[in-house]
């Protein structure tokens, strides 16, 4: 793959170039640019080469699908569009790139968009109004990346959030540029993406004992993942809710805390291969919204009315213990409720762990790991924190490959 340095002769060339600002806004105020601020340095190595540069991103949920299902009207799309409306990350861009003219199209597609490129200048930005406006974004619309392909020159890559989805935008458009002949690369972000992250995809032996952590809500959601961490790791450190089907697979009592019956089969399978570390205790609370009861209680052992919402202090012992040991770590979900302090003991103690580790190579998996690493204050301390957490994730499953970086390479 060529990296965005590597692009030739692009002054007075329009480059399109598929960011991933998907931002947190309300109302108009955005809450949080980081995504917008990770663009800047592919955005600025274009513009430092004279081209001409169309930016295209996602915003939000556009949920045109629910129209065909019937659980959704084209007055409810109107209001999902109106929610992740792009113009107020074209401000937010334009306060960044100070002495850069940049403009925004409201149209995403026809002769607005095409006379608003055409107008480009060397050296000035265009952001596109949100991709999903269009309802063939997320189908690859062969029509739709035609159009957006039409105007542009050469393709850069640097939306890692959105490389494992195969849509217009990511795929259909650097597919059509290149059968034309012209330039696709990544950009810096996707590049530091896909440089660290194969680090835990292929493993030295030298680089073992390899550790992954995986929390959150339902096995299912991780399955492949699993299967591909077992063929790589030497443990998987389970938490959060989905530590509770493993438990129910093994003949426990979890309470009122949430597994799924359709895969206990599958954890029990999971467990039997001897990498998977569960927890020993747990703690729980009789409500979720407002608990008045909180105890600590072996996690096969949950009383009835009673629910998990963290690893408890006799199994945050055993992970640090597990991880202490390890050169390489893959840490994807939180070990319990983290946004409340009371159950945010088992996520900041394996946090701790990972982040004090010496001559070992850390990641987090973006999502909410990445949010408590940075809320405790150790994110700084991980080798890598991944900006796309279903995309690091989808890069595990799949030995290395996402189709919106795969497009991209020879």
């Amino acid at each position: 793959m060529k990296n965005v340095t590597q692009l030739e002769n692009i002054a007075n060339k329009v480059v399109l170039v598929r960011v991933d600002f998907n931002v947190p806004q309300k109302d108009g105020v955005i809450s949080d640019n980081n995504r917008i601020v990770a663009a800047l340095p592919t955005i600025k190595e274009l513009l430092g080469k004279g081209a001409k540069v169309v930016l295209m991103s996602h915003l939000g949920k556009v949920k045109w699908k629910d129209i065909k299902k019937g659980k959704a009207t084209l007055e409810d799309i109107e209001k999902q569009k109106a929610k992740n409306n792009m113009a107020p990350v074209a401000d937010e861009l334009a306060k960044l790139l100070p002495g850069v003219n940049v403009s925004f199209s409201a149209a995403t597609r026809g002769a607005e968009l095409s006379d608003k490129v055409a107008a480009l200048k060397a050296g000035e930005v265009l952001l596109v109004q949100n991709t999903r406006y269009e309802a063939g974004e997320e189908a690859n619309d062969a029509e739709l990346a035609k159009e957006w392909a039409s105007f542009a020159d050469a393709f850069v890559m640097d939306a890692f959030g959105s490389a494992h989805r195969a849509h217009a935008s990511t795929v259909g458009v650097p597919e059509l540029l290149k059968k034309e002949g012209k330039q696709t690369a990544v950009g810096f972000l996707v590049e530091k993406e896909v440089l660290n992250l194969k680090k835990v995809v292929e493993v030295p032996a030298d680089r073992h004992p390899y550790v992954a952590i995986l929390g959150g809500f339902k096995v299912s959601d991780k399955i492949k993942v699993i299967e591909s961490l077992l063929s790589k790791c030497d443990k998987i450190i389970i938490g959060g809710a989905m530590s509770y089907t493993f438990k129910v697979a093994l003949g426990g009592k979890v309470g009122k805390s949430p597994y799924e019956q359709d895969q206990i089969e599958y954890a029990k399978k999971m467990y039997e291969t001897g990498k998977i570390v569960l927890p020993i205790d747990s703690v729980v609370a009789n409500d979720f919204e407002n608990p008045t009861d909180v105890r600590i209680v072996p996690s096969d052992n949950i009383p009835d009315g009673f629910e998990g919402m963290d690893i408890g202090p006799k199994t945050r012992e055993l992970y640090v213990k597990e991880i202490a040991s390890a050169k390489t770590v893959f840490w994807n979900g939180p070990m319990g409720v983290f946004e409340r302090d009371e159950f945010a003991a088992g996520t900041a103690a394996v946090c701790e762990a990972c982040a004090n580790l010496k001559d070992a190579f850390t990641v987090i998996g973006g999502g909410d790991s990445a949010s408590a690493a940075k809320k405790l204050g150790y994110k700084e301390k991980f080798s890598h924190v991944s900006t796309g957490g279903g995309a690091s994730l989808e890069m595990i499953e799949n030995n290395g490959h996402l189709p919106g970086i795969d497009v991209i390479g020879d």
